[in-house]
């Protein structure tokens, strides 16, 4: 493995465990808030914040134009090359595609929210609120830049502050303004401020990198439009793939509504919200990567090759244990969470956690690479097959299983995504998938519930008890079996502990691991 490699395996690896630990503490910090100012609001109140949300929320997608990833590409691939110049102007290119759309957004969200709060929401009563949501698209659609801007300049800590700054503040404001007697418009105003707050703690961020790469006698170069226009073609087809991509809840909801019924759907409602805590450890992953795919050179195919070939093997070390955990406990986590009542919802879990069964096939680390070398056009292709592949399948499927039949859409939709990027990700960069490694990562992920379902037989403990101990029994038949089986080598080893030197947070504890398993490796 060439100390280049070793070098973005490492930064990947830090990059995404800040990623993943922002997305995780600010998802905490909202979901608690929201609990407390449900409670304060009352079930009617609440109803009517979060209906207010909506419309914004659903022209948030409208604003994105491909931009972000884009920032993300160009900071990465131009910050290697030393180009400081070029990384403003890719930034305040950013900002200003992302601000004009977000500044028409809002305006149509504002003087629509009359026609919109009656036609879609069935409530003319929310269109004040929905004027002031409408603030919130602007200020998010510059939150998101800044935060894609931290990625690629390889300052993922500071995109974790600034997540858990807007999340704090609207937790903050939100409460403190319910509490003040402002009640749904209190916690709308708390919402929009919070992007506020985070755009200045952003910003403030934001100067202070740019500055230090200038200290730090970083060459310039001429740039001009030409950057502009290249930002906006790699982002086009990114942006028609995020269109499509946020059309398919709408239409799985429209397809359950025909052939489900209301007690299904609340069971696949409630099953599809441990899936969106998934999202907490596989966002982060992807883009994580997209930096690191946007420092190798296109024209370096043994360096492309060998990198994927890394990444896919340790995205699936990290998401099969996760996954299976969630299929193993889905009964015990579904009645912890909700009680008795959802009686189908761990069936319903347990099936779509199969979805993250393609991670081997690189279904979370192939559009990092095509976005990584600037071809976006295959994701499109990509998502577009997906997206059409579901489109057709969800109906006659859930017409003849119900719930089971969507769900079974998605995965074989996804998975003829992913293996038409597999195709051409090995058809025109040569990548490999480490076939006998992975399949091994699979076997260990299977034999490592034996132990835990002989657990939950043979006791009966309360079901919060049995995820925490059955959770640390597979943890450790996991790690105790990849290195038993060799499915990492000594090398892999060594560069997971060089990601994790950088993270002073876990270095201690995973040197601990990581001897545990050299160990057995050795056997």
């Amino acid at each position: 493995m060439s100390d280049e490699i070793m070098e973005i395996a490492a930064e990947s690896t830090r990059g995404g465990f800040f990623l993943i630990a922002g997305s995780a503490l600010s998802t905490i910090i909202m979901a608690v808030a929201s609990i407390l100012v449900a409670r304060f609001l009352g079930a009617e109140l609440y109803g009517q914040y979060t209906l207010a949300l909506v419309i914004p929320q659903i022209l948030f997608l409208f604003a994105d134009l491909g931009i972000n990833q884009g920032i993300i590409k160009y900071t990465s691939s131009l910050h290697k090359q030393g180009e400081t110049t070029r990384i403003i102007k890719i930034i305040k290119y950013g900002i200003l595609l992302k601000s004009s759309a977000g500044i028409v957004i809002s305006i149509i969200s504002y003087m629509c929210s009359g026609i919109l709060s009656s036609a879609l929401l069935q409530r003319p009563e929310l269109a004040p609120y929905i004027k002031i949501a409408s603030i919130s698209i602007l200020f998010y659609t510059i939150f998101a830049t800044l935060t894609s801007a931290f990625v690629g300049l390889a300052k993922t800590e500071y995109n974790a502050l600034v997540s858990i700054v807007q999340a704090t503040a609207k937790a903050l404001f939100s409460i403190l303004l319910v509490l003040l007697g402002f009640g749904v418009l209190g916690a709308i105003v708390g919402y929009v401020a919070s992007y506020g707050a985070a755009i200045v703690a952003g910003a403030l961020l934001l100067i202070a990198v740019i500055n230090s790469l200038k200290g730090n006698g970083f060459q310039k170069s001429n740039s001009n439009v030409k950057d502009l226009k290249e930002l906006i073609k790699y982002g086009t087809p990114l942006y028609i793939s995020m269109l499509l991509t946020g059309f398919i809840p709408f239409y799985q909801s429209i397809v359950l509504a025909f052939f489900t019924s209301d007690i299904d759907i609340g069971n696949f409602k409630a099953s599809a919200n441990f899936i969106a805590l998934m999202a907490v450890v596989t966002t982060p992953i992807s883009t994580a990567l997209l930096p690191a795919f946007s420092k190798l050179n296109s024209s370096f195919n043994h360096g492309i090759r060998h990198f994927f070939k890394l990444a896919n093997k340790y995205t699936t070390l990290l998401i099969l244990p996760i996954t299976f955990l969630m299929i193993t406990f889905s009964h015990e986590i579904v009645k912890t969470i909700y009680g008795s009542t959802y009686n189908s919802a761990p069936t319903f879990l347990a099936t779509y956690c199969i979805i993250f069964l393609l991670a081997g096939m690189g279904y979370l680390t192939l559009t990092s690479l095509f976005n990584g070398m600037g071809d976006t056009k295959t994701t499109l292709k990509m998502n577009l097959i997906t997206f059409l592949g579901f489109l057709t399948l969800a109906p006659p499927l859930t017409q003849s299983y119900k719930v089971i039949g969507l769900i079974l859409s998605l995965i074989i939709a996804n998975a003829l995504g992913t293996t038409y990027g597999a195709y051409i990700g090995v058809k025109k960069f040569q990548i490999e998938f480490d076939k006998h490694s992975i399949l091994k990562v699979y076997l260990c992920s299977i034999v490592s519930t034996i132990p835990v379902y002989i657990l939950l037989r043979l006791t009966d403990l309360p079901n919060l008890i049995s995820i925490v101990i059955g959770g640390f029994l597979y943890i450790f038949t996991y790690i105790t079996l990849i290195p038993l089986t060799k499915a990492v080598t000594a090398t892999e080893l060594k560069a997971i502990a060089l990601g994790m030197q950088r993270i002073k947070i876990l270095a201690y504890a995973t040197k601990l691991l990581l001897k545990y398993q050299q160990k057995i490796l050795k056997i």
